[in-house]
């Protein structure tokens, strides 16, 4: 019969192995209950259109980098009557002062875009809101009015910017109907992309600096308007009260109001 015979060393070497084992075990558990409190955690989901029984549809503009068609764009916007949401960055802003208080001036919303046009989950809570907070006051202080909306650059989100947005009492905005018109689709393409998507309740996007969005916006709008829908500011497509974003990103009022 063999004994077997346990020496210092030995014991030693089986003691190490059993800490190893046991913060393995620990680390295991503890990735197991972060992973399940990360999957438990709620989405947080921007506003991507809004469910409503009016037929009613918002045409946005994303303003970051050019000024070229600005103007035209606003001149097409007041021979149709019709009022659109700008969403400035704060570069922007001040590089185009006169072109801010135009657009507030004829009636049209100008909301936020961030400072910077930074892909913003990839900042710090302080960051996010910085870049929020710095875009308000650049439009406040030349419009008079403070941003409720923003939409995040590049459609770039997560629960923490969501979270951000809301820090700020403001409304994270997206949109469900893309005109693409940053490709650079002929006018005719570029109003099939509205026109084909549009619902109650959309958000439609397009951009101040794409080349043939001018000379397709008239068409949009007679399109829209021809499908019996009114055009309205988005502001105005959001109602008051407590509200939650289902998975598509449709706004809804909470079951309280």
């Amino acid at each position: 019969m063999r004994l077997l015979i346990l020496t210092k060393r030995s014991l030693l070497s089986i003691g190490f192995c059993m800490m190893i084992g046991i913060l393995a075990a620990a680390i295991t558990v503890s990735s197991t209950v972060q992973a399940v409190q990360t999957a438990a955690s709620p989405k947080e989901n921007p506003i991507y259109r809004v469910e409503s029984d009016k037929k009613q549809v918002a045409i946005s503009f994303d303003a970051a980098w050019g000024n070229e068609q600005t103007a035209e764009l606003l001149d097409i916007l007041d021979e149709h009557d019709v009022k659109a949401t700008f969403f400035l960055v704060g570069s922007w802003v001040d590089n185009y002062p006169e072109s801010v208080k135009e657009i507030a001036a004829r009636g049209h919303d100008v909301e936020n875009h961030s400072n910077t046009h930074p892909h913003m989950p990839e900042l710090s809570g302080a960051d996010m809101t910085g870049e929020i907070q710095s875009c308000n006051e650049k439009i406040t202080a030349l419009t008079g009015n403070t941003p409720t909306l923003f939409r995040p650059p590049y459609g770039d989100y997560n629960n923490d910017v969501v979270s951000a947005v809301k820090g700020c009492g403001m409304y994270c905005v997206q949109w469900d109907v893309d005109s693409l018109d940053w490709k650079d689709p002929s006018p005719e393409q570029l109003t099939q992309n509205v026109l084909k998507k549009v619902t109650d309740g959309s958000i439609v996007l397009m951009h101040n600096g794409a080349k043939n969005t001018p000379a397709a916006l008239p068409d949009i709008i007679k399109g829209i308007q021809d499908k019996g829908y009114e055009i309205v500011l988005i502001k105005d497509l959001i109602p008051e009260g407590e509200y939650y974003t289902d998975v598509q990103g449709e706004l809804h009022l909470s079951d309280e109001n």
